[in-house]
């Protein structure tokens, strides 16, 4: 009688978690709408006078010349800046000989606005393609100035693919030359070890819910929180609206993804 019991509160078990993950809504493939999609980005280039510039993308400073030469930039890597023409400049970066990053940088008529084709290129021979718009913000003239992104065009497919994860969690899978990772959470307020190619080292995820259409992950890595993410459902369950707050950055991600 007891081991019969038993199996039955197994098998009930079981149903219930089926049943869960039949009814979750957040469950499916979603692909990016580029269209509503907003990665913001800041970069500052500053004048040294004749040829020589500092430029900062991401918290770090690097001064180079603008000849098109390699030359030394941040974490073992090589910048290098051609003028190809007065409103045209081509930005590499170079790790060990090897292309990480294209840039042709496009300035307009009047100095307004400059205009990044971005292109990333993965060890996976993968190219991430990104169109940015960004606009000047204070002073400077020509190519120096800082400058806030006011419009990003993501070319390449990023696909998220939502699934159940045993009886009570979910996975999210995200495919794309952006990014290719794996967080495998329960609602159990624990810490998840991240998997996959781009991830970080000691990376983790945790998540809870915070009311039926919205859900709150919370990556960190060597224990320190290093984003957030906020899934929000529509109303009608066909869109998916991934907000992520990184910390030291001011304004956050905001990817919409379609329902496949």
């Amino acid at each position: 009688m007891l081991k019969r019991a038993l199996m039955s509160l197994t098998v009930a078990s079981m149903a219930v978690g089926m049943a869960w993950a039949a009814e979750n809504p957040f469950i499916g493939v979603w692909k990016v709408n580029p269209s509503k999609t907003r990665m913001p980005d800041e970069m500052k280039v500053e004048s040294k006078g004749g040829n020589t510039y500092t430029f900062n993308f991401a918290g770090a400073d690097e001064t180079i010349v603008a000849d098109g030469t390699d030359q030394p930039g941040f974490a073992g890597t090589t910048l290098s800046v051609n003028a190809e023409a007065p409103d045209t400049w081509i930005v590499v970066r170079k790790k060990s000989g090897r292309l990480l990053l294209r840039g042709t940088w496009k300035l307009a008529t009047d100095g307004s606005t400059l205009t990044d084709y971005y292109r990333e290129f993965e060890p996976d021979g993968s190219t991430l393609s990104m169109d940015y718009v960004y606009q000047r913000s204070g002073g400077g003239s020509g190519f120096a100035a800082d400058w806030r992104s006011i419009k990003e065009t993501m070319n390449s497919p990023f696909v998220l693919d939502v699934k159940a994860y045993q009886d009570d969690g979910l996975s999210f899978i995200t495919t794309s030359p952006y990014e290719h990772e794996t967080r495998n959470v329960k609602f159990d307020g624990k810490d998840y070890p991240n998997q996959g190619p781009d991830t970080g080292r000691d990376s983790t995820s945790s998540i809870r819910q915070v009311d039926e259409h919205t859900l709150e992950m919370t990556g960190k890595a060597g224990g320190n929180v290093k984003n957030t993410r906020e899934f929000r459902l529509s109303a009608d369950g066909i869109t998916l609206t991934m907000t992520i707050n990184t910390s030291g950055r001011d304004k956050p991600d905001v990817l919409v993804f379609d329902r496949e």
